[in-house]
């Protein structure tokens, strides 16, 4: 069966689980990486906190998970981020390990060197200082050539295309862009085992969110809608993980509360077979 949404391809819902945390860095979660097997995975917030957890999956649905500590993000100087510099929001994790995460409040990209280390800023173009303040790096994946994409949530208007900006070999460029489709806007992305970009997008309704999830090629070709959800069907989707199983691509997405106790936490897991 499709689920709950408006599968426009081969999208079979798979379930989703609600995840709740009584402590006082939870939520606001709106970057995810999950691993090759899908069995672990990293969350970070937009409030700068970052966090490991493992799956407890049934019948290849999840039906629990186990987190270790909240650890808040660390500046140049070694010391927990603090103000308008804390809103992260994209994150991809390289094969060696390496963590990059994006920010929108003061749009940038760094590198992480674990919880002890520095991070490692890169640069930062004339573009980035221009953007919307909240409406920024919402988007980060890696490719398979180490290549990192960010995006941001908002393309400047409503007939401009979204910018696909790429960092490789230490220089920034935009090699191709998104056709923007009113109303959605650019919440997340990853480059899946297929070497393709998944976006996910939401649209929010003033009564709930819709979200989407569009396929690209790495030259921006394509542009295919995978699945198109419903009015309300699931909380305010931001954070994307594509990985791989036995019967075909899977797309691992969680939602952003907003620290509102109205909104909920919530994995949401979908199979894509064409």
């Amino acid at each position: 069966m499709l689920g709950p949404s408006q599968a426009v391809a081969e999208a079979e819902y798979l379930g989703s689980y609600q995840w709740v945390d009584d402590r006082s860095y939870f939520g606001g979660f709106s970057g995810l990486e999950v691993s090759d097997d899908g069995m672990s995975f990293v969350a970070i917030s937009d409030s700068g906190y970052m966090t490991d957890g493992e799956f407890l999956r049934e019948d290849d649905r999840i039906v629990g998970l186990t987190v270790g500590p909240f650890l808040g993000l660390k500046d140049r100087n070694g010391n927990t981020m603090g103000g308008g510099w804390t809103d992260s929001e994209g994150l991809a994790i390289a094969p060696t390990g390496e963590r990059f995460i994006s920010f929108e409040r003061i749009a940038r990209v760094r590198a992480e060197t674990g919880e002890n280390g520095r991070p490692t800023m890169l640069p930062r173009i004339e573009a980035f200082t221009t953007m919307q303040l909240n409406s920024a790096l919402e988007a980060l994946a890696i490719g398979p050539d180490g290549a990192l994409y960010t995006i941001p949530e908002r393309s400047g208007r409503v007939d401009r295309p979204f910018p696909v900006y790429r960092y490789l070999n230490g220089t920034w460029d935009v090699p191709f862009s998104l056709p923007r489709i009113e109303p959605f806007l650019v919440v997340g992305a990853d480059v899946g085992p297929d070497g393709l970009l998944y976006v996910l997008e939401r649209d929010f309704t003033g009564i709930g969110f819709r979200s989407r999830v569009r396929r690209f090629g790495l030259d921006g070709s394509g542009g295919e809608i995978l699945l198109e959800t419903a009015n309300a069907t699931f909380d305010n989707l931001e954070g994307i993980a594509v990985w791989a199983d036995d019967l075909g691509i899977r797309l691992t997405m969680l939602s952003d509360d907003n620290f509102k106790w109205f909104q909920r936490t919530e994995f949401v897991e979908y199979r894509i077979t064409d």
